[in-house]
């Protein structure tokens, strides 16, 4: 069973809910410890003296913020408890807002609440039930491990769930910090009506059980693979960016394609990328070279040969 890594009470308007904070995550990932290349030996990090190379005891290690021109201000651990917020035992929720208009990029990491005590769960259960009514979140702020978060407090499946939330501050602006976003006014309204009729076509509803890590079991069988001195094998490579030129022909197949279902389609129904990918597959020379009749044709006889590849 998890533990808790916070307890403390849940405060909305005069109810007092006594609270638990549990992780709702974990990371699942392949770690990994650092070597020198052709050797099994490993590398470590320590803590050295710039100037005499000597390694320094934690304890002697403070901080010290740069002001430019190798000007610092050193800054000892106690004094920055000295400011630190107090440690906060309330999840306070000042205003709700409705869920919906909480920008993505806000959300931090999630956690779940659960009553302290089972004589609390009839409070809890309220919580619960109100919210998922209203679609509304709880915004909160509130301390943990010396740090001040402010929280959205939700309706989960049968448990309350909280989401730190980002400040304003620490999000960037798009415009500022990317220099290739397209110019407004470069759409075509064709293109749009074709883009909005494929986005439809593959609504279905959130199934998140649908969807698993695909990378980690590779990096599994590579480890598997090289423990086992078997050959390794690449990924298949990504596709090529469809051509400006093609795009609203690649919509407007994708569409027709849906529509069809799941049946293969004819290569006279295919675009010319589609050829080119399936070419490159089929590793037929000259492919680049080729137009959309020369590729199609060029895969018709590769597929109906017995090597699987076109003669040279």
């Amino acid at each position: 069973m998890a533990r808790a890594i916070w307890s403390g009470a849940l405060n909305f308007g005069l109810v007092t809910v006594p609270v638990e904070l549990y992780s709702a995550t974990e990371d699942h990932t392949i770690h990994f410890r650092q070597f020198q290349r052709g050797t099994a030996d490993r590398i470590r990090y320590r803590r050295v003296n710039e100037h005499t190379g000597k390694e320094v005891p934690y304890d002697e290690i403070v901080k010290g913020y740069d002001l430019g021109g190798d000007e610092y201000v050193l800054i000892e651990p106690d004094e920055l408890d000295q400011v630190a917020p107090g440690r906060s035992r309330t999840i306070d929720i000042g205003a709700f807002v409705d869920l919906d208009e909480i920008d993505p990029i806000f959300f931090q990491k999630t956690y779940w609440l659960a009553p302290a005590k089972e004589e609390y769960g009839r409070a809890y259960s309220l919580l619960i039930e109100a919210m998922s009514r209203t679609n509304r979140a709880g915004l909160a702020r509130f301390v943990m491990r010396g740090k001040e978060y402010i929280a959205a407090v939700r309706a989960g499946d049968g448990v309350l769930v909280l989401n730190t939330l980002l400040f304003p501050e620490d999000i960037r602006e798009p415009a500022k910090e990317i220099a290739k976003l397209p110019a407004p006014g470069q759409t075509r309204g064709k293109e749009v009506d074709m883009a909005v009729s494929l986005i439809e076509s593959m609504a279905q509803e959130w199934k998140p059980d649908d969807y698993h890590d695909t990378y980690t079991p590779r990096v599994k069988q590579l480890i598997d693979d090289k423990r086992a001195g078997r050959t390794v094998n690449p990924a298949e490579a990504p596709r090529q960016a469809t051509e400006v030129v093609d795009l609203f022909e690649a919509l407007s197949r994708s569409v027709e394609n849906r529509k069809r279902g799941t049946r293969t389609p004819e290569l006279s129904e295919l675009t010319k990328a589609e050829l080119d990918r399936m070419a490159r597959d089929l590793d037929i020379r000259g492919r680049s070279k080729m137009s959309r009749d020369e590729l199609e044709q060029a895969v018709r006889d590769a597929t109906a040969s017995p090597t699987g590849k076109r003669a040279s």
